[in-house]
């Protein structure tokens, strides 16, 4: 059974068919490249688009970085709806965020809920009251162990390509400066308030062995939402996109295609 069921999920859909955009929002210390153990699924079902909202050495940031304006979750909102409306422009659209992205996917389907469709936030920010930060750390002082030992349950799941891009990105002045002031305008950001303004189908997954956001407090923030549902992950850290891949894409699937009163309220994996 269970062979089949995957089976079904990774078929290849028959014949063209206009699908739903499903925009996927990387958090900050991720860059799109990370949801390379999603893509291949994903774009199997849903039209996928990466807006790069967070390109710390670009010209975009660097230039508000030298007019002396913050990067913070209201800019980085507005930019998310330029891209949607100049480059995707067939709302309503689907939803899925890590980390920080979650704060601005949440602050944008708040104010633009004729636009969401549906959400999924994976290891959302802005719900702890504390979060560590071990991109900081690792840029400050060059420790590539202590980021992927803070990000990942099991340090094995981190791909030596991403390592590679990190340690030469720490070296490039322009991208930690970028970077440093992402952290200055986003950290102290709540989202607690946005959940109980969501209106759309929203799916929380935890990871219970998350080091950077408290899963506890995300767990108890899911009576906020009208229409939430919960995915809480044992033996995962705070990229279960990466660590539970096979779980996430098939969670995800589930979640955007099923209608809402058959999925469940809340799971366990």
């Amino acid at each position: 059974m269970l062979t089949t069921w995957r089976n079904w999920l990774n078929r290849e859909p028959s014949g063209y068919a206009r699908r739903t955009p499903l925009i996927l929002i990387n958090g900050l210390a991720e860059q799109p490249e990370s949801w390379y153990a999603n893509l291949p699924f994903l774009r199997r079902h849903f039209d996928v688009f990466l807006p790069n909202l967070l390109v710390y050495d670009g010209l975009c940031l660097q230039r508000r970085i030298d007019d002396g304006q913050p990067i913070d979750v209201e800019f980085l909102v507005d930019q998310l709806y330029q891209f949607l409306d100049q480059f995707v422009q067939t709302p309503p659209f689907h939803l899925v965020a890590s980390s920080l992205g979650c704060k601005i996917a949440a602050e944008f389907a708040v104010r633009f809920p004729e636009m969401v469709a549906r959400l999924v936030l994976l290891c959302p920010s802005g719900l702890s009251d504390e979060e560590r930060l071990p991109i900081v750390d690792g840029v400050r002082r060059s420790d590539m162990k202590s980021l992927v030992h803070s990000v990942f349950h099991d340090p094995s799941c981190a791909d030596p390509r991403l390592l590679t891009f990190y340690e030469r990105q720490f070296k490039n002045r322009r991208w930690r400066t970028g970077l440093l002031r992402t952290v200055r305008g986003t950290t102290e950001h709540r989202i607690v308030d946005c959940f109980s303004r969501l209106q759309q189908p929203t799916l929380v997954v935890v990871g219970l062995e998350d080091k950077i956001c408290d899963p506890q407090q995300s767990l108890d923030a899911m009576p906020l939402l009208a229409h939430g549902r919960l995915l809480a992950l044992p033996q995962c850290g705070h990229a279960p996109q990466i660590e539970k891949a096979e779980e996430i894409n098939q969670a995800i699937h589930e979640f955007l295609t099923h209608p809402v009163r058959e999925l469940a309220v809340a799971e366990a994996v």
